[in-house]
């Protein structure tokens, strides 16, 4: 497995349409969510992904939003297989070296709130809707 960290100007168009179609697999078709999966933030965004074999198993990306640095679509293909752990962990040291981060924020499915328990991450948020789904918002203090 290969770690990929490049900002959206140098990404292939094989690697952007990889990589919006894993996630609108995901966020879009497999969790019914009909919303606006690609936006602006893209464009400046440092995009983090695992291949094995050619194939994206694993997606977050990186983005300084209101002054604090933020990781976001969190996806591992295949769950329970380390892939998801791996490519947090890539993305908080990515944050660090990038953005010098002394604090990552992210807003979490509700659901997971376990797994990013796991990196040091804190809930600081009441539980709140987007998009129909449950989230919280945590903070990891580096």
């Amino acid at each position: 497995m290969k770690i990929y960290i490049k900002k959206f100007a140098e990404l292939t168009h094989e690697q952007i349409l990889n990589i919006f179609q894993l996630r609108v697999a995901v966020f879009v078709v497999e969790q019914n969510c009909a919303y606006q999966e690609i936006d602006t933030i893209d464009q400046d965004a440092y995009h983090v992904w695992i291949e094995n074999d050619h194939e994206i198993v694993g997606y977050l990306r990186i983005y300084l939003q209101d002054g604090k640095i933020r990781l976001g679509r969190v996806i591992a293909k295949y769950r329970r297989q380390g892939i998801g752990s791996r490519l947090l962990k890539e993305g908080i040291q990515a944050a660090k070296k990038l953005f010098q981060a002394d604090c990552i924020v992210i807003e979490a499915q509700e659901y997971a709130k376990s797994f990013y328990e796991k990196q040091g991450f804190v809930q600081t948020s009441q539980v709140f809707l987007e998009d129909g789904i449950p989230h919280i918002e945590m903070k990891l203090k580096l």
